[in-house]
């Protein structure tokens, strides 16, 4: 591929920031600039995420002669700025963004990009985080992440291919829909269970007001369904209010599925809704991120002494890598157990299974 010379990219937060130090890290792009508030610009040149920084203001100059430009705000943010964007931007020009839904967005943008000579591309990176902010920007976000394009108007192949050569060097997997379909699929695949862990999560919250036990028991498959009702509303708003039809219609598809499965409770038909879900869950890529970033875990066998979890937590920590979550699984008092750690990328990760194994512990990763 050959370097690009400019890459803008509109807002610096976590998608943002990762798309900058991605490029950036793979010397992909010659000069990325990047358009945020002063202290954001500020904190993404020291992180090496840009090499020259805009405010807001300034968003014409910022936009001036650069090949391809990334919007990475907020939904209502992003619908606000296209117009503005189309205005600025230099012939062949390809404009894409990163906003959760398509439909919206992809209407907005037909209305304004119009000329032959500039292109906007919706699109759509499957991935995330819960952390907000130019802090939280990680260079291997998009490694082995799907990320969906939904091109609307009449464009040169070499536009899409141009831009999706980018992506792919960053480590990411292309993958063509319509607006619609991103939607639709959107909705039963990330919008749908991140409501469900609320509202599973606030059911077991009413009854522990009755009985504080509920709390106490909910480990193990509950955690692990219910960690994404931790995601802030924030991140959430924009994607729900965007996408209220077709969340609606998978929320009556699942109230179906729950009734059955209800029904099925007193046959032995529950046993093929088991086998049927399994078969199901073991096709999904091992390999591919999803909507919301993923923890990446691993289980270290220890000893039942004193003094365990500050040597990894030190040997961890020396190393400059970040635990996101411990939790001990089971212990055989005098014997040992099992401890779970979590971290934030597949990097930290597999430094530290290599860290902990060198430190005399069984360790292994869990996916």
């Amino acid at each position: 591929m050959e370097k690009i010379s400019k890459v803008a990219i509109i807002g610096l937060g976590v998608m943002g920031g990762s798309i900058g130090l991605s490029i950036k890290q793979r010397k992909l792009c010659e000069h990325v600039v990047g358009v945020d508030e002063f202290s954001v610009i500020h904190n993404a040149l020291d992180r090496g995420a840009i090499d020259e920084g805009f405010d807001k203001s300034e968003m014409q100059k910022a936009l001036e002669s650069a090949e391809i430009v990334f919007i990475c705000t907020p939904i209502n943010q992003i619908l606000d700025l296209i117009q503005q964007v189309s205005a600025h931007v230099s012939p062949n020009t390809i404009v894409c963004d990163v906003g959760s839904t398509k439909s919206q967005i992809v209407d907005k943008a037909t209305k304004h990009f119009k000329n032959n000579d500039i292109y906007f591309i919706g699109s759509h990176p499957m991935a995330g985080s819960e952390m907000k902010g130019i802090e939280a920007a990680d260079h291997y976000l998009f490694e082995n992440v799907v990320w969906v394009l939904t091109p609307h108007q009449k464009m040169p192949d070499t536009s899409i291919r141009k831009l999706g050569t980018l992506l792919e060097n960053i480590g990411a997997k292309v993958l063509m829909l319509s607006p619609e379909q991103h939607d639709k699929i959107a909705a039963a695949v990330s919008h749908l269970p991140q409501l469900l862990a609320i509202s599973l999560t606030n059911m077991i919250a009413r009854f522990h007001q009755e009985n504080p036990n509920y709390i106490r028991l909910a480990a193990g498959g509950f955690r692990d369904m219910t960690r994404i009702a931790s995601s802030p509303y924030s991140i959430w708003k924009d994607i729900i209010r965007s996408n209220v039809p077709q969340i609606e219609t998978f929320i009556d598809e699942f109230i179906k599925e729950l009734q059955q499965t209800k029904k099925d409770l007193k046959s032995d038909r529950i046993e093929h809704d088991f086998e049927k879900a399994n078969v199901t869950r073991l096709a999904i890529p091992k390999d591919t991120k999803g909507f919301m970033k993923p923890t990446y875990d691993i289980s270290v066998g220890v000893e039942d002494k004193p003094g365990v979890i500050a040597v990894l937590s030190t040997t961890l920590a020396d190393n400059n890598i970040n635990i996101k979550d411990i939790e001990v699984l089971k212990v055989r008092e005098g014997e040992g157990g099992t401890i779970r750690m979590s971290f934030s990328t597949w990097h930290d990760r597999s430094q530290a299974i290599e860290l902990i194994t060198e430190q005399g512990f069984s360790c292994y990763s869990r996916d």
